[in-house]
């Protein structure tokens, strides 16, 4: 079964082949889902300070009945921390929040702070100030693995140039139809790992009548096909829902997607329009300005 698979970080700590995601969960709701998803079997979580649900995952977590080390729990920093006593403070922090002595993974959010996103501004130095903490905390034992998001070539290429720790994964958008090639070819050939969030597409493949046709010829759903997509690329996919039968759903993917269909998937036309699941909840500011 895909949960009880790993991947082995470039620092050698496993991590397991499919996380549950937590974005746009709000925090009174987040541990219930928590809870839930650990007793489907999940063992890896994701969270972020920008979702505003780490003390209601924490919770989940230390209400789950599942020994601390059989998780593995990931945040992520605030994307305005860019500098090194901003981002110490905030891994105190998220650990206070959680209520946990240690955070498996904690990852940059992305290179530029929101408000900023992918507008030319590679904030360099900030994010050699934010990932100097992040080795600091590592070092501490206060964090195993820390890693980045939503990082370009030239980002991560700044981190690997100009720090002693190698990020351990970089976290960006992937999916059927929105694939980010070149991206994960240079991340992997780099020797870090990439996590696919929104693996589902913020659900605007779901009604795709070829992808349905597809889906069928492995007696699986369109969310099935998506998620073993992203596994037979070589990315951990950290697929959302607060529905019981959708978790075991999600992780009831080991069948094989074949060469030709992988072929189709991969040179699939891009989706160009995610209307409202497009406003990522992190972007509202930079959307309200727009």
């Amino acid at each position: 079964m895909i949960l009880q698979e790993t991947y082995t970080l470039n620092n050698g700590i496993m991590i397991p082949k499919i996380g549950y995601g937590t974005w746009r969960i709000d925090d009174n709701k987040a541990a219930e889902a928590v809870r839930e998803a650990i007793s489907v079997g999940y063992r890896h979580i994701d969270t972020a300070q920008a979702y505003g649900n780490e003390n209601g995952v924490g919770e989940g977590i230390r209400a789950s009945g599942i020994a601390r080390d059989e998780l593995f729990v990931t945040t992520k920093l605030q994307t305005e921390y860019k500098s090194y006593g901003e981002a110490r403070d905030a891994i105190d922090g998220s650990l206070k929040t959680m209520g946990l002595d240690m955070i498996d993974m904690m990852i940059i959010h992305s290179p530029q702070p929101w408000e900023n996103f992918r507008e030319g501004d590679h904030f360099f130095e900030g994010n050699l100030e934010a990932w100097r903490a992040l080795e600091e905390a590592l070092a501490a034992g206060k964090l195993r693995a820390i890693g980045v998001s939503n990082f370009e070539e030239a980002d991560l290429d700044n981190i690997l140039a100009n720090s002693s720790v190698k990020p351990t994964v970089n976290q960006f958008l992937a999916h059927i139809s929105n694939t980010p090639f070149k991206l994960i070819e240079h991340t992997t050939k780099a020797g870090v790992l990439c996590e696919a969030y929104s693996p589902i597409g913020h659900g605007k493949i779901l009604d795709q009548d070829d992808l349905k046709a597809m889906a069928a010829k492995y007696d699986a759903s369109v969310a099935q096909l998506a998620i073993r997509y992203c596994l037979q690329l070589g990315l951990l996919p950290l697929p959302k829902t607060q529905t019981a039968d959708h978790m075991r759903s999600n992780a009831a993917v080991d069948f094989e997607i074949t060469d030709a269909d992988m072929e189709t998937l991969k040179n699939r036309a891009p989706i160009e329009d995610y209307s409202d699941a497009g406003d990522f909840p992190v972007f509202q500011d930079k959307a309200r300005r727009d």
